[in-house]
Formats: C-alpha cells, sequence, structure tokens
C-alpha cells in the first residue's frame, strides 16, 4: 500500500501549564521530583493555587509526550497523524487548532465529547529539572474508538507513548495499534516515557511491546530500570529482547543509539538548560524525521541530539515554527 504519512502517533492530549519553582516548594507540596505523578483535579487546582505568582510567561501549548514528537517531526517536514482524545470544551478546541497548525492530521470521525480535556502541571526547578503533575481528565478514557485503522496502513511509523500504560483503555488501544500496525507493513516505536511508568507498569508496558517493537526510545534511566540490570552496558543487551533498534538518551552525554547491527556512541550537544521538559520528545521527533528521510542512525542521532539542545535551551517543550527550518537548514545543508 502506498504510504501517505510517515509517523501514527497516539498518545495523551495535555495542555500545558509551565511554572518555575524552588526545590523547597516541591517539598512544601509533597511533589516527587523529576517524575510524572497523576493527580486528580482537586490536587492540580489546589498546587496551581499555591503557585500562582509562579507562572512562566509562555503560551500554554498542546502538549502530552507522543504530540510533543509528533508535532516537532511535522515541523521538521514530515507528513503525521495523531490519535488522541480532548472533551468538548476551551481547552480542547485549543489543543485540536494547535496541533493542526502544525500539519498534523486527526482522525475524521471524532466529535470531542462532554468533559474536562487533560491538563499538565509541569514545575521547573533551577536546576532545570523538570516534574510534571498531570490530569488526564478526559485522555483517560483514549480507546480503540479513537484509531483510524485506515491511517495506520498508509503510515511508515506507529509511535506509541508509554504514558498510555497508565490506562486501561489507553493501554489496548495501543496494543491494537501495534497489531494493525504489524498486519499492515507499518514499522512500531514506542517510547518508555518515564521511570515511573516502567517502575509501577512494567507489566503492562510489556503487553504493549508484545512479541517485540522495531524501535524503542527511552533514557537511560528508564532502559535499566525496564531491563532490570544494573549499568548502561547490560541495560542495551537486555532492550534487544523487546526490540529490534533502540535509542537511548544520556541527558548531556549525548546518546547511545543501536541500528540492528551496531551500538553507536553520539556525543551530545552543547546547551545551557532552562528546562528539560520535552527533551526526550524532541529526540525522538527529529530522529524519526531524519530516519524517515532515510539517514543512517548515527545521523539522526546527531540531528536529535542539536535539536533536544535546542529545546532544553528555552521553556516549553516546542520551538517556534521558524526554529525547526534553522535547526534543519543548518545541520542538513
Amino acid at each position: 500500500m502506498n504510504k501517505h504519512y510517515h509517523i501514527y502517533g497516539i498518545g495523551a492530549a495535555l495542555v500545558d501549564t509551565e511554572i518555575t519553582l524552588t526545590d523547597a516548594d516541591l517539598t512544601r507540596m509533597a511533589v516527587a521530583k523529576g517524575v510524572m505523578t497523576l493527580v486528580d483535579e482537586a490536587r492540580q487546582n489546589t498546587l496551581m493555587d499555591y503557585l500562582s505568582d509562579h507562572l512562566v510567561a509562555s503560551h500554554r501549548a498542546s502538549g502530552g509526550s507522543a504530540a510533543n514528537t509528533i508535532i516537532a517531526a511535522s515541523y521538521f517536514g514530515c507528513n503525521n497523524f495523531y490519535s488522541c482524545k480532548v472533551a468538548n470544551d476551551e481547552n480542547g478546541a485549543f489543543y485540536l487548532d494547535d496541533i493542526q497548525a502544525a500539519g498534523v492530521a486527526t482522525p475524521a470521525h471524532i466529535t470531542p465529547p462532554a468533559g474536562i480535556t487533560g491538563k499538565c502541571l509541569v514545575m521547573i526547578t533551577p536546576d532545570a529539572e523538570r516534574t510534571m503533575n498531570t490530569f488526564l481528565g478526559i485522555s483517560e478514557t483514549l480507546s480503540v474508538n479513537e484509531l483510524d485503522v485506515g491511517a495506520v496502513a498508509k503510515s511508515h511509523y506507529v509511535y506509541i507513548e508509554g504514558y498510555l500504560v497508565s490506562s486501561t483503555t489507553g493501554r489496548a488501544a495501543a496494543i491494537e495499534l501495534r497489531k494493525q500496525a504489524e498486519a499492515n507493513h507499518t514499522k512500531t516505536a514506542l517510547s518508555l516515557s518515564d521511570p515511573a511508568m516502567v517502575q509501577f507498569f512494567y507489566d503492562g508496558l510489556v503487553e504493549m511491546i508484545g512479541e517485540g517493537v522495531d524501535l524503542i526510545f527511552c533514557n537511560r534511566d528508564e532502559a535499566i530500570g525496564f531491563t532490570k540490570t544494573h549499568s548502561l552496558e547490560e541495560a542495551c543487551i537486555g532492550l534487544k529482547k523487546y526490540c529490534k533498534q533502540f535509542a537511548i538518551t544520556c541527558g548531556a552525554d549525548g546518546a547511545l543509539v543501536f541500528d540492528g547491527n551496531e551500538l553507536i556512541q553520539v556525543a551530545g550537544a552543547a546547551a545551557t538548560p532552562v528546562d528539560t521538559n520535552g527533551a526526550g520528545d524532541m529526540f525522538a521527533g527529529a530522529f524519526l524525521y531524519a530516519i524517515n528521510q532515510g539517514k543512517d542512525f548515527k545521523t539522526a542521532a546527531e540531528f536529535a541530539n542539536i535539536a533536544a539542545a535546542k529545546v532544553v535551551s528555552q521553556f516549553g517543550p516546542r520551538l517556534k515554527p521558524e526554529q525547526y527550518a534553522e535547526l534543519k537548514e543548518g545541520f542538513f545543508n
């Protein structure tokens, strides 16, 4: 079949609000630092009230891990599709407008139902570490109903957000998407998303991976946690049981990628971190863009490191539209 889309993504639809604060603030609010924690709306509102004077002067953005990746790849030049679930509210309308402005297609058969669109409170400490408290809202009920099987068949890759493992219906949708991809000769990529997902939802992630996916994205902590090993070297061996290829981000140390034959260490790009939110998502988006252009894993990882370095040097998980073009022009030309 003719492949019309480069990447078909699935994940949460969250409207992000970014806040700067101190480690002492996190301690006072009893928030676990550096991970994503699911909270109810009341808890999120309590945090927002406490932090009302900490708001960063940045635009709210359509977020969600896989959405950040899909939007980045789209701005770099991929033709992408995204399945998510928003409510018929102001945030839901904003979300769909924002993602479509990035050139990303969404299922035409979906009419947003009544409810509350998911929201993510992104808290940035002075060391640039990001801590997230997420109220999934209607995103928690993302299901197979939001899939577009025809678009899956017409995609080169599907990209599955590991965070979906925390929702029963979301996990089922991820598994069905993988199966549809396998049946239609569409490659499968999955992100492990967060150390907390690996720690608390290991069995569900294994179920989502099934007999194995083509490509896994993760960071060093997720790789070691998921493979239940004690070093990055051991984790690289362990990951091969779950995928044909992988990309492990290592912060300032760059990335370690396996193209199916060779393990390649790629140095990090220089950056002065301000906000690490979205770094891994940007890496995956840039990497998927590059391999969809026929680039090898080393080149893709070098480009992805530069893109990730750029996004951590400013607030927010996204770049301005012109910044994507500048990065691509500067690297490939």
